[in-house]
């Protein structure tokens, strides 16, 4: 009961245009679990890139395999006082149907609203309705991308945020600082959810194998694996757990699919990222080639800021 975890999905590196001794600029995606009732304390951290698992996605059976194989369960039981910050933990029994513990009653509110959400999908109800009703114990699985957490971690890892958000800020902290990182030349992509081997599958999948591929070769197998990491990373919204198989053609058709509906579907498209070149620091300040390509993952040239019409 209760997951709050933090994977390091990839974790890259950069020192284009930096002088010697000056710390590189890295871009690192996690792949994290938690229980959704602190989702919207997540969403307040505007430097992060992410997709989410979605209410309206997850069917209904799925949803509740979810709340009874790893339900929310809170962690640390606070005791009612001023102010936002709970100090003390509480013990106090509960009285309803003979039930006593809070565990117990925090589960049989859990059995209640399944109950009650197995009725409204058999009665024909959409999902988006039904799953309203076991958010609040539930996980949520979230791929993030960011390339300045400090914010994040000064506010979360601290005695003042609520107990659930600083555990995760601690299992991020901790996946950051144990990531294997890589380092990229200029022309190298950070692509989440793709694999070596998969780069490798791509040259014969693109027919870039031969001894020199010219570079519209080149740049058709970059573009069938940059496709391949934004369609896993979409598909986070419809997962309920890790587990982000999917085939290159899937991932193309799924892709174009995104980039090509009206309003485009561009947040998947924000993980992939390749170096930007640093010119100079001007009072202080880094001079990139092309930061307003940038997004929100400094010294990176981000994908969605390729796509012509991606802020529509």
């Amino acid at each position: 009961m209760t997951t709050i975890s933090a994977k390091s999905i990839l974790a890259s590196q950069h020192s284009e245009g930096f002088d010697e001794g000056t710390e590189p600029s890295r871009v690192d995606t996690l792949l994290l679990r938690y229980p959704r009732c602190i989702h919207a304390e997540f969403m307040t951290h505007r430097m992060f890139s992410r997709n989410a698992a979605s209410s309206r996605a997850i069917p209904v059976e799925k949803m509740l395999a979810d709340v009874f194989d790893d339900p929310f369960v809170p962690l640390f039981w606070g005791k009612n006082q001023k102010g936002m910050q709970a100090s003390v933990e509480c013990d106090a029994m509960i009285d309803i149907d003979q039930i006593r513990d809070r565990e117990s009653a925090w589960l049989f509110a859990r059995d209640n609203a399944a109950l009650i959400a197995s009725e409204f999908a058999r009665a024909g109800y959409h999902k988006q309705v039904v799953n309203r009703l076991l958010e609040p114990f539930a996980h949520i699985t979230v791929v993030v991308t960011a390339t300045d957490w400090s914010n994040f971690l000064a506010l979360r890892d601290h005695p003042d945020a609520e107990p659930h958000i600083r555990m995760l800020a601690q299992a991020v902290r901790k996946a950051l600082d144990e990531a294997e990182v890589q380092t990229l030349s200029r022309e190298q992509w950070h692509l989440p959810f793709v694999s070596a081997e998969e780069w490798e599958a791509a040259a014969f999948a693109t027919g870039t194998w031969v001894t020199n591929p010219t570079l519209e070769m080149m740049a058709e197998r970059e573009l069938a694996c940059i496709k391949l990491s934004v369609a896993r990373c979409a598909s986070t919204s419809y997962k309920t757990v890790d587990g982000f198989d999917m085939t290159m053609e899937r991932a193309i058709d799924l892709h174009d699919k995104l980039v090509s509906s009206m309003p485009m579907h561009a947040s998947p498209c924000e993980h992939q990222c390749k170096p930007d070149l640093l010119w100079a620091f001007t009072h202080r300040n880094p001079r990139w080639s092309h930061a307003e390509l940038h997004g929100n993952l400094t010294g990176w040239v981000q994908y969605r800021k390729t796509l012509a019409g991606e802020c529509l």
